[in-house]
């Protein structure tokens, strides 16, 4: 009887065991393929410029910027912006009731 519920248990515990060893043995695998090294070395590199850059565009040029200030001028303007209104505001909507005839 003690043999009937202890093997369910060795067995579910084989299966955590591979599961667990599967999945770690992808992590602790260091990159082997150059390509892919070479693509997590550019998105370490991308990190490190972006965070230079202060929230602009990465290894912009000033023709870059002045494009980029242009088109969001535009936008800007098609949408109801301007000089002085404050774009990243959500808009305030005010509902009236209707009057209604008794």
């Amino acid at each position: 009887m003690i043999v009937t519920r202890v093997i369910p248990e060795v067995r579910s515990l084989q299966t955590a065991l591979r599961r667990n060893y599967g999945v770690s043995a992808v992590m602790m695998k260091k990159v082997a393929d150059p390509i892919q090294q070479l693509f997590v070395d550019k998105i370490q590199e991308y990190s490190k410029k972006s965070k230079t850059a202060g929230g602009k565009l990465v290894d912009a040029t000033p023709a870059v910027d002045k494009q980029l200030q242009q088109e969001l001028d535009k936008v800007a303007r098609q949408y109801g912006g301007g000089a002085g209104v404050d774009m990243t505001k959500f808009p305030d909507f005010k509902f009236e009731d209707p009057k209604v005839e008794v």
